[in-house]
Formats: structure tokens, C-alpha cells, sequence
């Protein structure tokens, strides 16, 4: 990627500092590249035509992939000590919450990952899709692709894989379907041995695999090598090109994804934003999958939030939000009082990259 942009010398009222939290280690740190890369585009971007509010964005960028209570005291500190203007960017739900009601009645926060749903915090926008508007439909392409109703669900041990295993038995049973077994594993998780072992007893033909990053890379790799490869098809709605890159070819057979952008979408939207993006980093940089490219979509709803309500307050934002509408990547988006309304997708996965099946 090469080194950080330097941004002119200039006063606080000059410069608009948003803080960006973005995974650089553990799990999810395999697409914080990624992310930082699509943010650094919108910054390009928005200050060719003005910046925000007439200011010159930048970024601070904070790892995401601390703890998560580590995450939270450092940004609020950076709240309080107004060093930073907004908050944006890709972070698992557990950061989400225990950052939130430090920060958001003080400052924009606009949280871009698919998650679980139903965060009502004042002063959060969210543009990632969830998991209420993916599964149902997601699952009932799958089955009448593949004949798939018979599900087990693996996860990481928190909020997000949670919360979205109660909402698909729910969707199973909508389709005709059933979850026969969970099992939900820790962050960092490197041995699947008993949860291969598990699915292979039961009668499931498919997997609902909720697991991050390198965690569903690791598994993807341990459930060809057990065989199941042949017998289960796999969904997720965390997935990107960078984690298909890092299993390998052989390891996403029956791999299917679930959202509302892929590097291969063949949109106008996304393919100019591709020519952009490669125009801007060249041909080695991250591959921009719809995790990184979330918070390219962060800065761009930061801007028109800003835009549309005249200030970075956040009561006039929220009094504003309805009103926000904007084309980018994704194509036409609105906000529906704190979400991101989007297009959403299915794709299966061949070799390294996404071939996109239906629109959801």
C-alpha cells in the first residue's frame, strides 16, 4: 500500500479528523488492509471536491482488533480530548458495544460491518447489511439451488454469531427447513477437530459458518480436509476475496456468500469504483471485498450526513437522516432511520474470486 498520505499543516478548523477503526490484528486483521485502503480512497476523493463541511479530511486510524474494551477507552479518550471529529469504520459487534455508549451522543459514529441488528444508539449509523434482510432470502436461494434445508451453525463465541443462529432457526423453518446443531468456538480458534466431528454425525447438508476472517479461513481449510466439502454446502455473510485468497481454491467447493458488494459485482457503480480503486493503489494492492469496501461507504454516508444536515452535530444528523440518499459502489443507497438501505446479493464462491447468482 505504501506509506500514509502526509496532509498539510493546518488548524483545527481547517481539518477534519475522523477516527477509523479498523481491524490490524487477530481474526479480522486478514481484511484490515482492505479497509484502510477503501478509506483512504474516500478521503482522496472527498477532499478533490471540497472535503466535508468545506474541511479537509483525514484519518486517525485505530486498532480495531484489540480488545474490546481497549478499542472503547482509547477512542473516547480521543473524543474527549477533541482530536477527533467522527468515528467510522469495520469492527466486530462486541467492539460496536462497548463503544457506542461511550462516544455516540458526542460524536458521528458510523459503523459499517454486516452484523446482527437492532442497534437503536442515537448517534450511530450503520451501513452494513444484517442479518434480518440476508438470511431468509439467502437460505431459500440455497435451497432451491441445492436442495439444502438441513443446517448446522458454526460461530464465534459472541453477539453477532449469537444473536444470527436465533435468527436463522427461525429462516430455516420458513424454508422448510431445520438447525440441527450450533457450536460456537472462540476468537482465534485453530483447531476444528470436534466441531468437524459434529457435522459429520449429524444429517446436515449445509453450514451456516458465522466465524471471522482467519477463524472461518482456518475452518474452510479443516472442513475440506475432513471430506465434508462433498456433502455440506457452506453460507456465510461475513465473507470477502481476501478470505477466499488466504483458504485457497480447494478449500471454497461449495462456499456461498451474502452480500450487498463483491469485487466482481457488474454494476456500473462498482465497476467504476474498481477502476478507481485500482487507478489509485495499483494491482498489488488488497483485494477490496465488501468488508474493506464498507468503509469507503462509511466516509461517503459521513459526508452526505454531514452535507444534508449542515453540521457534524449529531441531533441535527439524525434529525437530517431520512433524508440521505446517495449513489456509490453499492448503487442507489438511503438511510432508513440509522441503516443503510442497500442491494443484496448471492454469490458462490470459484477458486479465488465470487461469481454472483442472484440478487437477494
Amino acid at each position: 500500500m505504501g506509506p500514509r498520505p502526509s496532509w498539510r499543516t493546518g488548524s483545527a478548523q481547517d481539518t477534519l479528523t475522523v477516527c477509523l477503526v479498523v481491524p490490524l490484528r487477530g481474526p479480522a486483521g486478514i481484511f484490515g488492509p482492505s479497509c484502510e485502503t477503501s478509506a483512504l480512497l474516500a478521503v482522496d476523493e472527498l477532499n478533490a471536491a471540497g472535503g466535508i463541511l468545506g474541511r479537509e479530511v483525514r484519518l486517525l486510524v485505530v486498532d480495531g482488533g484489540a480488545p474490546p474494551r481497549d478499542v472503547a477507552a482509547e477512542v473516547e479518550a480521543l473524543v474527549s480530548l477533541g482530536a477527533v471529529d467522527a468515528v467510522v469504520g469495520w469492527h466486530i459487534s462486541a467492539v460496536r458495544r462497548a463503544l457506542a455508549p461511550r462516544i455516540a451522543d458526542r460524536v458521528p459514529y458510523v459503523y459499517t460491518a454486516q452484523y446482527e441488528g437492532g442497534e437503536r444508539t442515537p448517534g450511530v449509523f450503520l451501513t452494513g447489511e444484517t442479518d434480518t434482510a440476508q438470511l431468509l432470502p439467502a437460505m431459500r436461494l440455497l435451497a432451491e439451488a441445492t436442495g439444502a434445508r438441513r443446517w448446522c451453525t458454526v460461530g464465534n463465541d459472541y453477539v453477532w454469531p449469537r444473536v444470527t443462529a436465533r435468527a436463522a432457526r427461525r429462516c430455516a423453518r420458513a424454508v422448510g427447513g431445520r438447525v440441527l446443531a450450533e457450536a460456537f468456538v472462540p476468537l482465534g480458534t485453530e483447531e476444528f477437530g470436534p466441531v468437524l466431528r459434529r457435522i459429520e454425525r449429524s444429517a446436515a447438508d449445509a453450514v451456516l459458518m458465522l466465524l471471522v476472517g482467519e477463524d472461518a479461513v482456518r475452518f474452510s481449510r479443516a472442513f475440506t480436509a475432513h471430506g465434508l466439502h462433498g456433502r455440506c454446502q457452506r453460507l456465510s455473510t461475513h465473507l470477502d476475496e481476501n478470505m477466499l485468497l488466504a483458504a485457497g481454491a480447494d478449500a471454497t467447493e461449495g462456499l456461498w456468500a451474502a452480500a450487498g458488494y463483491f469485487e466482481t459485482l457488474a454494476t456500473a457503480e462498482s465497476l467504476d469504483f474498481g477502476r478507481r480503486y485500482a487507478r489509485r493503489f495499483g494491482v498489488e494492492a488488497p483485494v477490496v471485498g465488501s468488508l474493506g469496501e464498507s468503509c469507503f461507504e462509511g466516509l461517503r454516508l459521513l459526508a452526505a450526513l454531514a452535507g444534508r444536515a449542515r453540521s457534524l452535530d449529531v441531533r441535527a444528523m439524525r434529525a437530517a437522516a431520512d433524508e440521505v440518499a446517495y449513489e456509490g459502489p453499492r448503487g442507489p443507497v438511503r438511510l432508513r432511520g440509522n441503516h443503510l438501505e442497500q442491494r443484496l446479493y448471492l454469490a458462490r464462491a470459484d477458486a479465488f474470486a465470487f461469481d454472483v447468482v442472484a440478487q437477494l
